[in-house]
């Protein structure tokens, strides 16, 4: 192949496992024991909880009530889940403690986005149940989809294909990297 053909090429193979339908790609199995109490041993979401220092979980940020991981097959890059550390499945489920730290923790993750890729806007949700979209209806988690303008092209409407310019392993260390350095002060308004 002519080098002119190569700079034609896009390569995103993680996506194929997403538009193949296919699981996740294999990942150890955690130990009963390190799994909290309700957990769902086949939930991703309960297996990063339990195992949040593997990199092959991809978790950004965990604290005593939440914990955030990088989406395995994003809309956008930098598309984060944040989900209680706890398996439920709706909002009544919820304290009031998880429900405060849920928001705190989104704030966090939208202010170390703009750090980090400087998005001009986001996509903030959450799908109640299969029939919204849900695809892990028993534990709730809500998408923070960083935006840019111009970042929908012809590949989703015509080749049903979504670019992302990044890995995830890249992205993953980048924020890591930027929550492990100390807060800058801000100036007083």
């Amino acid at each position: 192949m002519d080098e002119g053909r190569l700079r034609d090429l896009i390569w995103a193979p993680w996506r194929m496992a997403y538009i193949e339908g296919c699981d996740r790609p294999a990942e150890r199995s955690i130990p009963p024991e390190r799994l909290l109490p309700d957990a769902d041993p086949g939930c991703f979401l309960c297996q990063a909880v339990a195992d949040p220092d593997s990199p092959e979980r991809y978790v950004v940020y965990r604290d005593d009530r939440t914990v955030v991981v990088l989406n395995r097959y994003p809309y956008n890059n930098g598309h984060l889940l944040v989900a209680p550390l706890r398996h439920v499945g709706h909002p009544s489920q919820l304290s009031t403690e998880e429900h405060t730290a849920l928001m705190l923790t989104l704030t966090r993750m939208i202010q170390l986005l703009e750090s980090v890729m400087q998005p001009e806007g986001f996509n903030v949700g959450l799908n109640l149940g299969r029939v919204a979209g849900a695809g892990l209806p028993g534990h709730l988690h809500w998408h923070v989809v960083p935006r840019w303008n111009g970042d929908t092209n012809f590949m989703p409407v015509l080749a049903n294909v979504k670019v992302i310019p990044q890995s995830l392993e890249a992205l993953w260390e980048l924020l890591r990297q930027k929550l492990a350095q100390p807060p800058q002060a801000t100036p007083s308004q």
